[in-house]
């Protein structure tokens, strides 16, 4: 039984040759796996909610965070690492365009789980407000992911620092270089191109940010 070697799967056999046991990894690629672990759409949720839910509701805010976490992070990571586990999933960042067409939706239905949940229980509007965000942003990147593999990596990064800055003040736009450091690290990576990650950025940006301004 053969498989057809589509370029993807070509670009994906390169990455891990490069990264996990080919050549010898340079600095730049240690450095942009640091980076793209470190700043993986998982972590930056963890770190958005309970700061702004911290700095807008004080502790209310912050327990209402971790709710919104168990959801939008902890709950996609179990279902990721259990694909994994099963061999359906090769890796954490669900590298292979075709496999996130079925993690996003799950991903997806979680969002809106917790969303429906706070909007019932009343919970505070901003936090409200992104979760919905997360959620809307999800819309396009799965519909653009059906063809293309967009950096979600970047969307989550760049959406975070629009909605900080639109909750918090202008000043959390200072953030704003933490999301091209992110995309070069998916392109050095050979994870992503070039256009993939600017078209995340602009994505995550204008979706979760509008999503975002408009619901709280």
């Amino acid at each position: 039984m053969t498989t057809e070697a589509t370029p993807e799967a070509m670009t994906e056999a390169m990455t891990e040759a490069t990264t996990e046991g080919g050549a010898a990894p340079t600095a730049r690629t240690v450095w942009a796996r640091r980076i793209t672990d470190g700043v993986e759409p998982k972590n930056v949720i963890i770190a958005l909610l309970p700061l702004l839910g911290g700095l807008r509701y004080g502790l209310p805010g912050v327990g209402w965070a971790l709710f919104a976490i168990l959801f939008a992070a902890v709950i996609p990571t179990l279902f990721i690492r259990r694909g994994i586990r099963k061999g359906t999933v090769a890796d954490r960042h669900v590298g292979h365009r075709q496999r996130r067409l079925t993690v996003l939706p799950f991903i997806m239905g979680s969002v809106l789980l917790s969303f429906a949940v706070m909007i019932r229980l009343d919970a505070p509007a901003d936090l409200t407000a992104l979760v919905l965000a997360m959620f809307a942003s999800l819309v396009p990147i799965l519909v653009i992911t059906a063809w293309w593999k967009v950096s979600v990596h970047t969307a989550v990064t760049a959406g975070a620092v629009v909605c900080l800055a639109i909750a918090l003040g202008p000043l959390w736009l200072l953030l704003s270089p933490l999301v091209p450091v992110v995309g070069w690290s998916r392109v050095v990576l050979r994870d992503h191109t070039v256009a993939q990650t600017v078209v995340g950025t602009a994505v995550g940006a204008l979706t979760a940010g509008l999503t975002f301004w408009a619901a709280r």
